[in-house]
């Protein structure tokens, strides 16, 4: 009778066990809040775009998408973070080609970009103006290059970090020009931004910089990474100066490698409708940005050309980690 007692009672618990299983497994995703990381400070463009993103994408998966900020490494421990996170789709990165194309080439990580992150969609390509404190007898690139020629090594630029593409377009300029500038890394680019106004820095390289140029707090030279700019009358795009000018930013989001097919595509099928929807295309334009839906594959491929174009940049200009 005891036997049978415990054989009986081995037998619920498996019973239980399995159906508690089969519940989890049937739960469709989501069943709980996401987790939207962005590897920077708050306040700069990742994590306000991310601001937005989430916004829209709870309204579509009707669970809260909450923004989290993992500072630090050119934006490469919020990446590690989600790539050493479970694969169940509830921890997503707010990425830039900086912290998955750029920056792993410059400091020590502990992921593959390219192997222990999958892409999930292209949110868009970014808008950075140089811009130089108002101050300054600068009015044009080429017064910009003539000023630091005439004080080699006395300009500084700030930037979110070493290996953002902030750091590699003002690099990839000062191989163009022949000039010398001074690199100041923060952890952000709304720190970078609010000494550039003081005058504490010289100039910045950022999408974050449209605003403080429509404002009069600094003065755009120039722009790239989108063909007009409408919003900033008499700022002349890059390529005027320099045609044979390539490199542009882009920011998207990622998952874990390993996610289930399943769930990723309903994360991809959310993001989609996001992108597609007239309000997210509006708030991301006003930020400076270039909303645009690629495929995972071109979205992969963009990562690894920026990549590739970086490491050139790198290599010619000596470039290693301040």
């Amino acid at each position: 009778m005891h036997f049978l007692k415990k054989t009986a009672t081995a037998v619920l618990i498996s019973l239980t066990a399995g159906t508690a299983l089969a519940s989890s497994a049937d739960t469709p995703y989501p069943a709980k809040p996401i987790t939207y990381v962005v590897p920077y400070t708050p306040g700069g463009t990742n994590d306000n775009i991310a601001r937005i993103i989430a916004r829209h994408l709870g309204e579509r998966l009707g669970q809260p998408v909450v923004v989290e900020n993992k500072p630090g490494a050119a934006g490469t421990l919020g990446a590690a973070h989600v790539a050493h996170a479970d694969a169940d789709g509830y921890t997503l990165l707010n990425a830039s080609v900086g912290n998955l194309a750029i920056a792993p080439q410059l400091v020590p990580v502990q992921f593959d970009p390219f192997k222990d992150l999958t892409p999930v969609a292209h949110l868009a390509g970014s808008r950075s103006v140089i811009a130089v404190n108002p101050r300054l007898p600068i009015h044009s690139i080429a017064e910009l290059v003539s000023y630091a020629k005439a004080h080699p090594g006395q300009l500084t630029y700030g930037t979110s970090g070493n290996g953002t593409p902030g750091h590699i377009s003002t690099e990839y300029l000062k191989l163009l020009a022949g000039i010398d500038l001074v690199h100041v890394p923060y952890k952000g680019s709304a720190q970078a931004l609010t000494d550039a106004t003081a005058g504490h820095i010289d100039l910045v390289s950022d999408p974050l910089a449209n605003t403080f140029v429509q404002a009069g707090k600094l003065r755009g030279l120039a722009f790239f990474g989108t063909d007009q700019a409408p919003d900033l009358p008499g700022v002349p795009p890059l390529t005027d100066s320099y045609p044979q000018w390539t490199f542009s930013g882009s920011f998207v989001a990622m998952a874990p490698a390993g996610t289930p097919p399943d769930v990723l595509a309903t994360i991809r099928k959310a993001f989609d409708d996001v992108l597609s929807e007239p309000s997210t295309i509006s708030e991301l334009k006003a930020l400076g940005m270039a909303p645009q839906r690629l495929s995972t594959e071109q979205t992969a491929a963009l990562i690894q050309g920026t990549h590739d174009l970086s490491k050139d940049i790198i290599a010619q200009a000596h470039i290693k980690a301040d």
